[in-house]
């Protein structure tokens, strides 16, 4: 019989990546979390980890055993709030993926129709790149995927995209950084150290030709996959990071940043993945709608 406890284990080394980050979190040395894992490998008769550099990376048969071991863990959860909470009535579970670049503040702006249905659902988010959470968009293990584009046609998936709505960039700065830029905008992006998007962002693109067609050229200090983990990077000082202009005045007040300009020439745009043409789901239809209400011109 398969031993869950080595299933964790390999569940957490897989999302921190790494052994020693992994075996932190679960209060264990490296050496022992290391045999463990070992132990779990030949228990199953293949290698589910190979490594990379400083880091683990999943095999294909390690990819495999973690979209069921999620599926697992998640099942046992549902298990323990159902017993737990027998007595009140059932919640069903709205399952949203969102894709790891799409800013947080605005996933939030996005669901949060979805927790004041007459029929209260329990919101269970995932966060992946696009790719990983369309594939289990496909097999029903979500009901919703939450992107900055389309579903990428060279994606052997069938699902719709649903248009969500759009808006403008705005340039954010620490008080520290802000002060020693000039006040025209766009000009004083010049030389100004930037934080851009990951190249899995659909703005990415449209930002760096932006400045190209205002010969601006930025000194470019960090890439990042993770919105949030940008916006943290801004509010410490590392520099100049763009947001939705949806999200611009929450951002400056929860980070304590400044503005330095914004533009609508560059369009962040949201879309709801679905497996489904028509959209029918309680839950899918109050964000789409909320959405198209928030972002209409």
């Amino acid at each position: 019989m398969l031993n869950y406890k080595h299933l964790h284990y390999f569940r957490t080394v897989a999302k921190a990546g790494a052994i020693n980050r992994a075996a932190e979190k679960l209060h264990l040395t490296p050496q022992t979390l290391s045999g463990q894992i070992s132990l779990l490998e030949d228990r199953l008769g293949v290698a589910l980890f190979r490594r990379s550099g400083r880091r683990l990376e999943l095999t294909d048969a390690g990819r495999s055993a973690l979209t069921y071991a999620d599926e697992i863990f998640q099942v046992g959860a549902e298990l323990e709030d159902a017993l737990q909470n027998r007595a009140s009535a059932r919640v069903h579970p709205f399952r949203v993926g969102i894709a790891d670049v799409l800013p947080k503040a605005i996933a939030y702006q996005l669901l949060a129709p979805a927790l004041t249905l007459a029929e209260p659902v329990r919101l269970v988010c995932r966060e992946d790149r696009l790719e990983q959470l369309a594939a289990e968009l496909s097999i029903h293990r979500l009901d919703m995927v939450l992107a900055d584009r389309p579903l990428p046609s060279s994606m052997d998936i069938k699902g719709y995209s649903h248009p969500l709505g759009e808006c403008g960039i705005s340039f954010l700065a620490a008080p520290t950084v802000r002060e020693n830029l000039g006040p025209d905008f766009p000009q004083n992006l010049h030389g100004a150290p930037l934080l851009i998007p990951g190249e899995d962002s659909a703005l990415r693109a449209p930002l760096l030709r932006w400045l190209e067609r205002h010969d601006i050229q930025p000194l470019i200090v960090g890439e990042f996959d993770d919105s949030a983990l940008m916006s943290a990077f801004g509010q410490a000082g590392a520099g100049v990071f763009p947001v939705p202009l949806t999200t611009a005045q929450e951002m400056m007040r929860q980070y304590e940043v400044l503005e330095l300009g914004r533009t609508e020439a560059i369009r962040e745009r949201f879309f709801a993945i679905s497996v489904e043409r028509r959209l029918s789901h309680p839950a899918v239809v109050a964000v789409s709608e909320a959405a198209r209400q928030r972002f209409r011109p």
